[in-house]
């Protein structure tokens, strides 16, 4: 069990280490992860008894408050919020909003001490270093008679500075005193040691007027540091006000989710449409959606047809087709047609709010790489206020000058910058993960998005991951004078009462294709792969070779065509009317248009590719020779799969892909487990990362990301670690004998920018996109054509007599030309041609997108009217031409 907290206080990794080393203290505790970004933290507890949590969160506050913080724990899901079964405004969703405003608020308060700030210290500034510049001042303010005047000027116009900049003395001298000292201990030394010494000058300037010596006085005066205590308050501020900006960019592919689900939505009550909000939505509304609107909550079609577009989920560019009986997931788009939806999930159930709970759980922890900073920052800030204290004893010891002594020390304290070390990592994560969730990949941990960097192979499911999963029709074998759609119909009509895939296949493409299928008679199932049926007033008999034998079949050339199809990977099923062939039919299950493509770039990346499958050697050594993976791994169950991965695993990093049940033990084993999102729950539930696109290309495009985001960090790190150790020496004036020092402000400029860089270079993923090879994009590209068209073939075979009638070729009845208009791409085209072929007694439809218009061969007579109401129904404009 997990809860999570909100950490007041923290303002640098140290106050992260510090609150970590607290809550892990307390007994009760397994597991800990502070996230600095988020001023948050989860917890795992060591015994989940409601009890034993409620003692653990007590001691957990007050060990952080005794740390110098403050830890809430945050309310779980459903705690004060709706509950999952109604509304639609999920807890997530209500969390979110929650943290944004308070940021806002954060931020808003930030620019005003910011405007205060320099308001004050503009003039500061101006009346201190004037002289130097040659700038006129007020006659007040020159002369050795009015150099009180001058000092106490400063002074005034320092003290409203301080004050609204107060935090970061309250927080760093608490911190310090808690013996936890951060960044704010840093400003507040550096800030408080030149106000001191500032006021001390204003007693030596008054001490020596009044004695009458002049010298001493004006001596004091140049040693005024006021200014540099405004300026480094007001530079922090600064800093600090781009980081908290920059810092609410690194969640906006977050917020962009959330902003996509609709307030309201069209319920049907009856006869009548009613808008009403999404909060008063059940499981079980029925909801209507046009062309244009977005899909409330996640459902079920009942009702039309549309395209619905799921890029901002999914990253998938193409919109998906829904028809009654398809899923629809809330926050998408529909882009043509209009359907009614029947509710099945809303709040917290729906899909939207699953990516975004998960997206914040992976933010929430901790990659590997960030330990390192982690055990950095546990020492950096002691370590700095030593530093400190060694160089002004040791310029005191060289120099004997307080002022020079003193400008080092402080410059040591307000250029050193634990948190752009704090941010480095998290940073970078919450970009990534929101990044990758925009494009559909949805990484779990952040301790996945790291390992994936580093994987040498990836090891691939066959069924469902790298083709589709269900079979297809993909040949067709006609007899001399055979139509392919009569052989199509016939063998539908006979599988229409089957069960089998295979014969649902064949009776899905028949009717995908506009063919009318009667239902054959006297159906009986063949005991070996076989059915049988009366067509026609004719014994039909639909199997594999094995029943054509034992019904004294003659096969002929079919035979061996029939073998070349299985040696593809293909099911061969012969249709016997009567006493003859009269064609063969086969059926696979298809490798996804993009699996070729996929591996094909993983070798470019120099990633290794194996297949795991169930299926025999013969299908496997078939698939293998479509999609190019390297080697292949056929008849294992469950339990020979996650073997494999644990071998494979001993030659380096192992990322496991797919989607099934049987999947679930590998992807758990693997070093990285990714699910198809397509697949059931229990593999989702198992992998480490989730693709939910469900296409492989998604899968080096997930390692390129995981790249990208190593890359950041690697960089942020490098940045954060050489910044310190190159400006601090120069501080505290190791290189002064070269002429290399700073002065406290241009210290203190330092510092706010290396935060903000870090934080700015993190923003740079937002802008991250896969990038394939010129034959992975040529691959993918087939993914925006309509549906690839079965091979068709005739076989010189002459049909027995007295069937030729069923299968003789017949001239359409009529053509007809209607003029359609709102077709935009070819995906418009299939969704027109799909429409029109619908119709009863269309035989075939063409389709010209750049003449607007629709050609239907008819095999009986249809109505204008029902041919254009079809069309308009799809969600397009049409006219008889």
């Amino acid at each position: 069990m997990k809860q999570a907290f909100d950490i007041a206080g923290m303002t640098c990794a140290a106050c992260k280490a510090r609150v970590e080393k607290a809550t892990a203290s307390v007994d009760g505790v397994a597991e800990v992860a502070v996230n600095l970004l988020k001023n948050s933290m989860e917890v795992t507890y060591a015994d989940e008894s409601p009890d034993a949590v409620a003692r653990v969160n007590a001691a957990i506050s007050a060990a952080v408050d005794k740390a110098g913080y403050g830890a809430e724990p945050r309310a779980a899901a459903g705690e004060g919020a709706q509950p999952a079964t109604q509304g639609g405004v999920s807890a997530a969703k209500a969390a979110r909003e929650a943290a944004n405003k308070k940021a806002a608020e954060a931020e808003g308060a930030m620019r005003r001490r910011l405007i205060v700030s320099f308001v004050f210290t503009i003039p500061l500034f101006y009346l201190s270093m004037g002289h130097m510049f040659s700038w006129p001042l007020p006659a007040c303010f020159l002369g050795y008679e009015n150099m009180i005047t001058f000092a106490f000027t400063q002074f005034l116009l320092l003290i409203p500075v301080i004050a609204v900049n107060s935090k970061y003395f309250s927080g760093g001298f608490k911190s310090l005193v808690h013996g936890a000292p951060n960044m704010d201990s840093l400003i507040a030394l550096g800030a408080t040691a030149s106000t001191v010494y500032g006021i001390a000058a204003i007693y030596r300037i008054g001490i020596g007027m009044g004695a009458g010596d002049i010298d001493a006085a004006h001596m004091a005066v140049m040693d005024l540091y006021f200014e540099s205590a405004g300026m480094i308050l007001t530079l922090i501020t600064l800093g600090k006000y781009f980081e908290a900006r920059a810092k609410g960019k690194t969640t906006d592919a977050i917020s962009s989710l959330l902003d996509l689900s609709p307030k309201v939505a069209t319920r049907r009550e009856g006869e009548t449409e009613v808008e009403v909000p999404l909060e008063q939505v059940q499981v079980g509304d029925v909801l209507v959606v046009r062309a244009g609107q977005t899909v409330p909550l996640d459902g079920t079609v009942v009702e039309g047809s549309a395209a619905v577009d799921e890029s901002a989920l999914t990253g998938e560019s193409v919109p998906v087709e829904k028809q009654p009986g398809d899923g629809v997931i809330g926050a998408t788009i529909s882009k043509t047609g209009w359907f009614a939806m029947r509710v099945d999930r809303v709040g917290d159930d729906t899909a939207l709010a699953s990516i975004i709970r998960m997206v914040d759980e992976a933010t929430s922890t901790k990659a590997p790489i960030e330990k390192l900073a982690d055990k950095i920052s546990g020492i950096f800030v002691p370590a700095v206020i030593g530093i400190a204290i060694v160089t002004f004893v040791v310029w005191m010891l060289a120099s004997g000058d307080v002022s020079i002594s003193l400008t080092h020390a402080v410059s040591v304290l307000v250029i050193s910058c634990p948190c752009a070390l704090g941010l480095a990592t998290p940073c970078a994560i919450m970009v990534g993960t929101g990044r990758g969730a925009r494009a559909g990949i949805l990484a779990k941990t952040a301790e996945a998005l790291q390992t994936a960097h580093d994987v040498k192979t990836v090891v691939l499911d066959k069924t469902g991951t790298i083709t589709k999963g269900e079979p297809e029709v993909t040949d067709m074998l006609c007899a001399s004078g055979v139509e392919a759609n009569e052989l199509l119909r016939v063998a539908a009509a006979l599988e229409k009462k089957s069960e089998h895939p295979l014969g649902r296949a064949i009776v899905s493409r028949a009717e995908g294709m506009g063919l009318r299928v009667a239902e054959a008679s006297e159906f009986r199932q063949i005991p070996g792969g076989g059915v049988a049926g009366v067509y026609d007033g004719t014994v039909c008999i639909m199997g594999n070779a094995q029943i054509m034998h034992q019904h004294g079949v003659y096969l002929g050339e079919f035979e061996h065509e029939a073998e070349r199809l299985a040696d593809e990977g293909k099911t061969p099923l012969f249709l016997a009317v009567g006493a003859g062939v009269v064609g063969v039919i086969a059926v696979a299950d298809t490798v996804k248009p993009t699996s070729a493509a996929a591996v094909s770039e993983l070798h470019d990346m120099g990633v290794r590719t194996v297949m795991l499958t169930g299926d025999n050697e013969r299908t496997a050594r078939a698939i293998q020779r479509v999609c190019g993976v390297d080697e292949v791994v056929a008849g294992v169950l469950p339990e020979g799969k996650e073997r494999e991965v644990a071998r494979l695993s001993g030659e380096g990093a192992v990322a496991m892909v797919g989607d099934g049940i049987n999947d679930a033990p590998a992807l758990a084993r693997a070093n990285v487990g990714i699910a198809i999102g397509a697949g059931t729950d229990i593999a989702i539930e198992s992998a480490d990362m989730v693709l939910m696109k469900s296409d492989l290309l998604d899968v080096p495009a997930a390692i390129q990301l995981s790249r990208a985001t190593m890359r950041t960090i690697k960089q942020n790190l490098f940045w954060a670690l050489i910044y310190n150790a190159i400006c601090i020496p120069v501080a505290a004036g190791a290189f002064s004998w070269a002429g290399l020092t700073l002065n406290p402000m241009i210290a203190a400029a330092a510092m706010s920018l290396s935060s903000v860089c870090v934080v700015s270079n993190a923003l740079r993923l937002r802008t991250w996109k896969p990038r394939f090879s010129e034959h992975a994009q040529e691959e993918a590209s087939r993914r925006f054509l309509p549906e690839d068209e079965i091979v068709v073939r005739e076989i010189a075979y002459k049909l027995p007599e007295g069937i030729q009638n069923t299968f003789e070729r017949k001239e359409p009845f009529m053509e007809k030309t209607l003029h359609v208009e709102g077709m935009m791409c070819q995906h418009c085209v299939a969704h027109v041609k799909k429409a029109l072929e619908g119709v009863a007694g269309v035989a075939s439809v063409d389709v010209d997108l750049d003449g607007k218009k629709a050609t239907v061969q008819l095999a009986e007579d249809v109505a204008d009217a029902q041919l254009i109401d079809a069309v308009v129904d799809a969600g397009y404009e049409a006219n008889m031409a």
